[in-house]
């Protein structure tokens, strides 16, 4: 089989490759971060907010990228819960309190920051919603040298924290 057929072989390893995730998770982020700083910056943000059908970029990064990337953390969360390292009570207990704790910790720490500002406590809630993704990603470039456990427990504190702010942001 010719080259033209098989396609590139170093791309593919690549594609094949744990880390690729991560790598280019970072690489994309490095990048975003240089544009947005530089000359290139007026650009970059009017192409954010360019439409493209319906939705603006910036939408569409927000909204349906991050749907594909919540809906296929929250298959592989299915797939431990049912028959994986979180399939037991004893096992999702810690993933759990982890994830409390990460959404009660930094609200109180913005409450208390903001305790004399009655219009700045109003948004205690927003602090409670952090993001994991990069910490998912760091976790990836380490590939096999990071225990299956760990990455599961990673994944499960960012789908139960990340969905507890969500209740906590519509709720408050």
């Amino acid at each position: 089989m010719s080259n033209a057929k098989r396609g590139n072989p170093t791309f593919r390893r690549f594609l094949d490759s744990e880390a690729s995730g991560g790598l280019l998770l970072m690489g994309v982020a490095a990048l975003a971060i240089l544009t947005a700083n530089s000359p290139l910056a007026p650009s970059y943000f009017s192409a954010l907010h360019a439409y493209i059908g319906p939705l603006s970029l910036s939408h569409g990064i927000n909204d349906a990228l991050m749907a594909v990337f919540f809906l296929m953390v929250g298959l592989e969360i299915k797939r431990e819960m049912t028959d994986g390292q979180l399939s037991t009570w004893p096992r999702r207990i810690l993933p759990g309190v982890a994830a409390i704790g990460g959404m009660a910790i930094p609200a109180l720490i913005y409450v208390a920051f903001n305790m004399g500002n009655p219009a700045a406590l109003r948004g205690w809630a927003i602090p409670s919603a952090t993001d994991i993704a990069f910490a998912l990603g760091v976790l990836s470039l380490l590939g096999p040298r990071v225990p299956a456990s760990l990455k599961v427990f990673l994944a499960a504190l960012a789908i139960i924290d990340d969905l507890g702010a969500v209740i906590v942001i519509a709720l408050f």
